[in-house]
């Protein structure tokens, strides 16, 4: 981190910092934001809404690259959430041991809810700058058609009730590899719609 940070800065380039999960990141990215460098950093749900201590609850599926870390980072993470230094949330078999298992969990059908638990509820984001970090953010720095909804744009959005709770059991992913299975959370996506088409809907 602190090399790319570097190179950021010397080069003026758009540099993308991803999984960011440690607070020494968390301050060098902040710190060479400060110096004029074009950083973009991005978390993921299940760094800012676990730490380590979940690894000997739930083992493998608590396995991730880069791993979960104490609670002094988790809490470095929610401060650069709050202060911009992070600009986007992103998401990413386990039959084995933990030395064996492939890193990462799934996380797509659980992101939004993550993020309206653990940081709407809590008050560390507003609902508006969670969506930012999930949706507008992303789309600017890529330079993508989307983030927006107006005429003539792509139909692309989630319909989503933010005070319904739910507890994640089925996926639709091909894995099923969640630390959050069977955990109550808050936010239930009810309709994804694709290019105008509804892709997934929750009413029965």
């Amino acid at each position: 981190v602190a090399r790319d940070c570097l190179l950021a800065l010397r080069s003026g380039a758009d540099v993308v910092i991803q999984h960011i999960s440690s607070g020494v990141s968390i301050d060098l990215i902040r710190t060479y934001k400060k110096l004029g460098a074009k950083l973009h950093a991005e978390a993921t749900p299940h760094h800012f809404s676990l730490t380590e201590d979940a690894v000997l609850e739930h083992g493998t599926l608590a396995k991730m690259n880069p791993p979960l870390r104490n609670k002094d980072d988790q809490e470095a993470l929610l401060a650069g959430l709050l202060d911009g230094t992070i600009d986007m949330i992103a998401t990413e078999e386990k039959s084995k041991p933990i030395t064996e298992a492939p890193s990462g969990i799934i996380g797509l059908e659980t992101s939004l809810a993550l993020g309206i638990t653990n940081l709407v509820k809590p008050g560390y984001l507003t609902m508006i700058q969670l969506l930012e970090k999930m949706t507008v953010n992303p789309a600017k720095l890529y330079h993508l058609p989307y983030g927006t909804i107006q005429e003539g744009a792509d139909a692309d959005f989630v319909i989503f009730d933010p005070d319904e709770t739910w507890i994640p059991k089925e996926y639709a992913s091909k894995s099923s590899n969640s630390p959050f299975t069977g955990e109550e959370l808050t936010g239930k996506v009810k309709y994804t719609i694709c290019g105008g088409n509804i892709v997934y809907s929750d009413i029965k």
